[in-house]
């Protein structure tokens, strides 16, 4: 039990000092809120504040009418309606609904889930304790409810218990009740620019809520950069830290989670102080993206900081252990911002003295003016006026353009679409060919991403940032595969080579690595060719010239030398020829001999089988008979 004490303890320190950090402040918190009018029934007919739920989607800007419903079912709306048979889908012609429901038993956001899934246009959600108005937050870290929060789109707004029991009686007397929801000055509207700022966070490991903060950023940087760069908005991010008190510096926990000894913490990412990144990793990168702000701000170009915190999130990102330094560094290089002057900016974070760039977030968290103090993350401030609703690209889009004074909004606040083309500026931070006009930088809707190309069915492959190659059949005739080539006196050589195994390789009478450079062999000085007793060697670009003494010719396969003159060569014709003439005598010689002799055998053949039968003329005649004289 003691060592499960202890490590709670352990675990909500950051916490604790949080808290203290806002008490010892003295915290002041500021309810956004919008002007609810009630238009009938008579007896409560006027104009009432409610507090803007922090969730859905605000109309920032414009107003909405509607007829409110108390149900009879469900009346604290934390169940589905549709498991009582209800539905308030407004009919053709009939004015929207607004569902009025019950404080208690669940969340806030998921009793407007249950309501916009039976169908009504927007949410009020009547108090239960006699108090001030609050703002309507989303659950912390559920995530369960990660899922609907998301998907809600209607408004919502908490109204006091009083006003709430005034339209509960009047709606079960029987009175119809109309009122109109205003945001038209939810935002202060003073002139032509609007000025805004993000309370946001690096650290991409602490929930549902970062999760969507990652993503809004990815989705609403294109619009921020065409506002930015037209001089309509002045934005600025901005980001949460706390300070250790002085008896707790030399504690684990400070250590792991504070820079500038103990002045600027930040929780652990996993809660885990034995492994994976500690809170002062998530300081260094917070200071590291105000910087990156300010350097680019110094330059005329504020909006980069969009560009490196959209990269940093894709290719450093915690789960895959690239959330450090190094891998910043690579980003801020491929974006062109001076890496010297951003150092600078960052400091010392071990020094034991304030930095000025944190003292001042520090400082800017208490709220001044109509703005309350930032306890929440992520925050929107538009005009020294918190955002209250969804962190959605519309919708904050819609609270900008509401900012600005009657007749001043910039073309993008009254158009449906917006284009945005981030390829034109410093190649988005993409790898790009400048000599073979390629580029992975492709501009979309969203902004801009960095993906190798397909040129002429040719596929480039690589990380789209820092490099893209060629590969495949084809890929020699786009930029000669990225290889080493070189022109001379009309003569070209290449290194590219289709091969699996090999891409680049310098080509016969070069030697080189074949991507950077390739040299030419001086194959006389190193005698690979021409060295025949006759010949003489000149060394060439990519080659060589033989030349032979004499009257001879060099054969540049058999690296020899033969005579070239015409008499010598009409002698060697000549015996040629007499040699070829003595070969056809001798084989028609030996042809006579051979039938000559051919002959005589089958001459002497037959006679012999004739000789059996009678006597040639030739050959003695033999006797048939006995001389009887002799008898």
């Amino acid at each position: 039990m003691k060592q499960h004490n202890h490590l709670l303890r352990f675990l909500l320190l950051p916490y604790l000092l949080l808290l203290l950090f806002f008490c010892c402040c003295e915290a002041r918190f500021v309810v956004e809120k919008n002007s609810l009018s009630v238009t009938s029934p008579e007896s409560i007919k006027g104009t009432h504040d409610s507090a803007i739920g922090n969730f859905g989607i605000p109309q920032y800007g414009g107003s909405m009418a509607g007829t409110v419903i108390y149900p009879k079912e469900n009346q604290k709306s934390c169940k589905e309606f549709s498991d009582f048979s209800i539905s308030f889908k407004s009919q053709p012609g009939a004015l929207p609904t607004f569902l009025l429901v019950d404080r208690g038993d669940c969340f806030f956001a998921l009793k407007v889930w249950n309501a916009q899934k039976a169908g009504a246009s927007a949410v009020l959600v009547a108090d239960n304790v006699d108090e001030p108005l609050i703002t309507m937050d989303t659950p912390e870290e559920d995530v369960s409810s990660a899922k609907y929060i998301e998907n809600i789109t209607i408004p919502s707004a908490l109204v006091t218990k009083g006003f709430g029991e005034k339209l509960k009686k009047a709606i079960s007397g029987g009175d119809m009740v109309n009122l109109n929801l205003d945001w038209r000055e939810a935002v202060p509207h003073p002139d032509a620019r609007v000025e805004y700022e993000l309370w946001t966070n690096s650290n991409d490991e602490c929930g549902v809520k970062c999760d969507m903060l990652m993503a809004f950023v990815k989705d609403f940087k294109g619009a921020a950069q065409i506002l930015e760069r037209g001089g309509y908005t002045q934005f600025r991010p901005h980001y949460i830290t706390w300070y250790c008190p002085h008896a707790f510096t030399l504690s684990r926990q400070c250590k792991s989670q504070c820079i500038n000894k103990g002045r600027y913490c930040a929780p652990d990412p996993e809660q885990d102080f034995s492994s994976g990144y500690d809170g002062k990793d998530v300081v260094v990168e917070n200071l590291r993206q105000l910087c990156v702000y300010k350097v680019a701000n110094e330059t005329g170009k504020p909006w980069v900081w969009w560009d490196y915190v959209t990269d940093f999130q894709i290719r450093c990102p915690m789960k895959e252990k690239k959330y450090n330094k190094e891998c910043a560094d690579s980003v801020i290089k491929s974006l062109g911002i001076d890496s010297r002057k951003l150092d600078k900016c960052m400091g010392d974070p071990d020094a034991d003295s304030d930095n000025p760039v944190l003292k001042e977030e520090q400082d800017a968290q208490v709220g001044k003016g109509s703005r309350g103090d930032v306890t929440i993350l992520p925050t929107l401030v538009v005009n020294n006026r918190q955002y209250r609703g969804k962190l959605e690209k519309s919708a904050v889009l819609k609270a900008l353009c509401s900012g600005f004074e009657e007749t001043t909004e910039p073309s993008i606040c009254l158009s449906t679409e917006m284009e945005s083309n981030e390829c034109l500026d410093n190649n988005g931070g993409c790898w790009q060919d400048k000599s073979a006009n390629i580029t992975a930088c492709q501009d979309t809707f969203r902004g801009r991403v960095c993906e190798c190309p397909l040129v002429d069915g040719v596929e480039f492959k690589g990380d789209g940032y820092s490099h893209c190659e060629p590969s495949g059949p084809g890929r020699c005739t786009i930029n000669n595969g990225g290889c080493w080539h070189e022109e001379r006196d009309g003569h070209a050589f290449s290194a590219c080579v289709d091969k699996d195994s090999v891409k680049c390789e310098c080509p016969p009478g070069f030697k080189g690595d074949g991507v950077k450079k390739c040299e030419d062999i001086n194959e006389c000085k190193e005698k690979k060719a021409c060295q025949c007793p006759e010949c003489s060697c000149k060394n060439t670009w990519g080659s060589y010239e033989c030349s032979c003494s004499g009257d001879l010719l060099y054969i540049r396969d058999h690296d020899t030398c033969i005579s070239k003159t015409g008499s010598q060569v009409k002698s060697a014709w000549t015996a040629v020829w007499l040699i070829m003439l003595s070969l056809g005598l001798a084989a028609g010689g030996a042809y006579l001999v051979y039938k000559h002799r051919l002959r005589q055998y089958m001459d002497s053949e037959i006679r012999a089988i004739m000789a059996q039968y009678m006597p040639l003329e030739s050959q003695p005649e033999v006797p048939n008979h006995v001389n009887d004289e002799r008898a």
